[in-house]
């Protein structure tokens, strides 16, 4: 799988980077996600964990060196992806405090040079981020073929199926 490939990244600005999914500060990302973000607004805690456990890579970004001591978790973004020919980034964010430093920019480096994910169709969906994501290879797309399709996200299946309740 992703063996024996560099996971944590640190900047001249004590910020860091790693893929290592112990280091995530699950209630930060939630918080952020169920409340500020306006692609899973509110969306439970349950399934953000298990969004994370079952993407195949998530990283952090952290103000400080989680290795050393503890980090707070600044950003995240995770990957969905068969390490071929399909990847999507999803939940992408760096919190509001400390945006403007090129964080974005420097997370978005790490994910698309990974030696895995570098050739593969990369796919996300953004309202609002087209300038940053274009700077890695993103484009919009112009016309959408006839042969692509999409089964639509049905919340209440996805909420029964854990048994939760949604709010």
């Amino acid at each position: 799988m992703l063996e024996n490939e560099g996971t944590q990244w640190t900047n001249n600005d004590g910020f860091t980077i790693s893929t290592n999914k112990g280091f995530l500060d699950i209630d930060a990302i939630h918080e952020f996600l169920s409340k500020d973000s306006y692609w899973v607004n509110g969306i439970a805690k349950e399934l953000v964990k298990e969004c994370i456990e079952n993407s195949i890579l998530c990283y952090g970004v952290y103000k400080g060196d989680p290795t050393v001591s503890p980090a707070k978790q600044v950003g995240f973004a995770r990957v969905v992806s068969d390490l071929v020919r399909y990847s999507w980034l999803g939940d992408v964010f760096i919190l509001p405090e400390f945006r403007g430093r090129g964080l974005s920019k420097w997370l978005m480096s790490v994910i698309t040079e990974n030696p895995k994910l570098k050739g593969t169709g990369f796919h996300l969906g953004t309202r609002d981020a087209h300038t940053l994501y274009e700077q890695y290879g993103f484009k919009q797309l112009e016309q959408i073929e006839k042969r692509m399709m999409v089964r639509p996200i049905n919340w209440d299946v996805i909420y029964q199926s854990y048994k939760l309740s949604q709010h």
